[in-house]
């Protein structure tokens, strides 16, 4: 994705009253969270031991941020690039009941990332996990999981648009379940980010199912790691993939939004399918996964909201970099003021 710039752009709150509305957000949307899926509130880390497995993967390039602290043995320390995993310990730690869960503020660097409207080396979220029956692992379970979340963000929207009138809300009222091999069929001849914004532009508010898997055109439709989402089961309605991402048409940019990614969580029998189909099956004897293929964690489901991307969704801003502080390049930066959108 290229840097978009609006024609016409206009910053609908003041710097300082942009700052008031982020906190509401947050406040407001986690406390909506919190309650529609049981969860309860952890600290979590910045930084986990390389060796323990913990940190996410991503697609398998990206290279976290690490370092190394005399006092520990100077093993290698590595920032995190989301909980995906550690979350799921923490379940079991606690012996959290099933139906229930926890959340955190998650927050990553990832250096590898491509700056643009969207993409921050600075990752803000809200990593939250639920542990569910093994009865649960389901296409269903999960897009009920899924329209409660959305109920929550267009919640979250009626109540900015309340404090602050002049703003219209703009999400449709339910949410589309799509899977990513139906987007393929629609659409053959676009790219997966194209499928996605023809998708958006058509519904409004989508949840792409099945990422992680090879499409018909031998493809992935985008990656996952594959020792957290299940990505290689089939579901009951016999298309392969218990995941997903939640993407919205923001009508600011004109394109399609990625606000969360989440999904069914692997049991033993995916986890292990999933790191031979990725070549990886040294990752077996990492502690995480050790536990994991020993039966010793709870079947869970779980994912990542953005907490900026959602500020800047609901704000209607042009930049994430106008609701939250990072750093970016400086052509970026002053093409942006040109336009009249204000990077912190």
């Amino acid at each position: 994705m290229k840097l978009i710039i609006p024609q016409n752009y206009s910053n609908k709150l003041l710097p300082e009253t942009t700052e008031i509305a982020i906190k509401l957000i947050k406040d407001y949307f986690q406390d909506s969270l919190s309650k529609e899926l049981k969860l309860r509130r952890i600290t979590a880390p910045l930084f986990v031991t390389a060796s323990s497995g913990l940190n996410d993967n991503l697609n398998g390039v990206e290279r976290p941020v690490s370092f190394k602290a005399p006092a520990l043995g100077n093993d290698e320390i590595q920032i995190v690039h989301s909980l995906a995993k550690w979350k799921r310990l923490k379940l079991a730690d606690y012996d959290v009941a099933p139906g229930y869960g926890l959340y955190t503020d998650m927050n990553a660097i990832r250096a590898d990332e491509e700056l643009d409207n969207l993409h921050s080396l600075y990752v803000d979220q809200w990593d939250w996990e639920q542990v569910i029956l093994p009865e649960q692992r389901t296409a269903a379970y999960l897009q009920d999981i899924v329209t409660r979340i959305y109920n929550s963000i267009r919640k979250t929207e009626l109540m900015i648009t309340e404090m602050f009138p002049h703003m219209q809300a703009f999400l449709p009222e339910d949410i589309t379940f799509i899977h990513s091999q139906e987007l393929l069929d629609a659409y053959p001849a676009l790219t997966a980010k194209e499928r996605e914004i023809e998708a958006c532009k058509k519904y409004g508010a989508v949840f792409i199912q099945g990422i992680g898997n090879k499409l018909s055109d031998g493809k992935k439709h985008d990656g996952r790691a594959p020792d957290y989402d299940d990505w290689s089961t089939t579901d009951e309605a016999g298309r392969i993939g218990l995941n997903g991402d939640l993407l919205v048409w923001n009508p600011v940019l004109e394109t399609a939004f990625e606000l969360s990614s989440m999904g069914i969580r692997v049991d033993p029998t995916a986890m292990k399918r999933q790191l031979e189909l990725e070549n990886c099956t040294d990752r077996a004897s990492l502690p995480f996964h050790s536990k994991l293929l020993a039966g010793q964690l709870p079947a869970s489901i779980g994912g990542g909201i953005g907490q900026s991307r959602l500020c800047m969704l609901l704000l209607q801003k042009a930049h994430i970099g106008e609701v939250q502080s990072s750093l970016w390049p400086d052509e970026q930066v002053k093409a942006c003021k040109a336009a009249g959108i204000d990077i912190l």
